[in-house]
């Protein structure tokens, strides 16, 4: 569908702010202007708990963030990895969205603060994403968290690392898994280009000349791209996954390998349900403020994410 007037409006802002594109910046810069665009709410979701604190990790503490909602039973648990192309993310920077899942999904969200590159190359971040799910899942009753209600979820970059997260604890062991909720996640490296890299290369935020930038701090070499735990969309078998929402928008560069990679896991038998949001562009699902797309999604990842808890509890 074509975008609609308020869209055109909020990409015309962003093209009038201007300044220099994602992949002409220093990572000092790029890092300093995702930290000036963190989305600030009109009115915060209200929980009960927010609490800081460091787990031990493979190359030294890694920090998370715990948001625990209103109540006093034990809770199901999601382990969420934030975007921001492994490079320029952080814990403040999806601090709403944290809020809105733990409040409206009524799960304790336990948000980790992965390595990020360039000073930590492939598989860095996926190594404390592994070793914070872990944790979670062993440490499940000191923070009021039930281990056998365990989602792993992320958005873009994030999305990536919570799928090969799912991946590895079925190739390597570890906690069982109820579900995986990823959002637009990056899914494949960006060549060969799919046709929504073509078609939305530039103009809706996120632009193929960024994601270049993003995989090429990212992997220590090109020939990492093939990797499956650097791109499950190549991963040869995607069966004995846990169930799967993938969240998709239509004006965004990474819909084809995200929708691919969901049709590949209900060829494997994954329980898996693909929604497009059609007139949304990339980090849409932030824009609750503004879009009733944006919270049409977040009502239906929540709603997921109790149905998914629920069959395992």
């Amino acid at each position: 569908m074509p975008l609609g007037l308020k869209m055109r409006v909020l990409l015309l802002v962003q093209q009038m702010i201007g300044g220099k594109p994602m992949h002409k910046l220093t990572v000092i810069e790029a890092r300093k202007v995702a930290l000036a665009q963190i989305p600030k709410s009109r009115k915060p979701v209200s929980i009960a708990i927010i609490k800081n604190r460091t787990i031990p990790g493979p190359a030294g503490e890694i920090p998370i963030r715990i948001y625990t909602p209103e109540g006093m039973v034990s809770f199901p648990l999601v382990i969420f990895f934030h975007g921001g192309g492994f490079v320029v993310g952080t814990l403040d920077s999806y601090e709403e969205m944290c809020r809105t899942l733990c409040c409206g999904a009524g799960c304790i969200v336990v948000s980790v603060d992965y390595r990020l590159a360039p000073e930590y190359k492939f598989p860095a971040a996926l190594d404390d994403c592994l070793a914070a799910t872990r944790w979670a899942a062993e440490h499940a009753a000191e923070f009021n968290a039930d281990p056998t209600q365990l989602v792993v979820a992320g958005d873009s970059a994030g999305g990536n690392l919570a799928t090969v997260t799912a991946l590895r604890i079925r190739d390597e062991g570890g906690p069982p898994l109820c579900g995986q909720l990823l959002i637009y996640p990056v899914t494949d490296f960006h060549t060969p280009p799919t046709p929504s890299y073509l078609a939305y290369a530039n103009g809706y935020l996120l632009t193929r000349d960024s994601m270049v930038w993003f995989w090429g701090h990212y992997l220590n070499s090109a020939s990492e791209a093939s990797h499956p735990y650097a791109s499950p969309l190549r991963a040869p078998d995607l069966s004995g996954l846990p169930p799967a929402l993938v969240i998709t928008a239509e004006y965004d560069p990474l819909r084809d390998e995200g929708e691919r990679y969901a049709e590949r896991l209900q060829l494997a038998g994954v329980p898996t349900v693909l929604s497009r949001y059609d007139g949304m562009i990339h980090g849409f699902f932030m824009f609750g403020d503004l879009f009733n797309e944006s919270r049409r999604a977040i009502n239906e990842a929540n709603a997921w994410l109790k149905q998914a808890t629920a069959r395992s509890g």
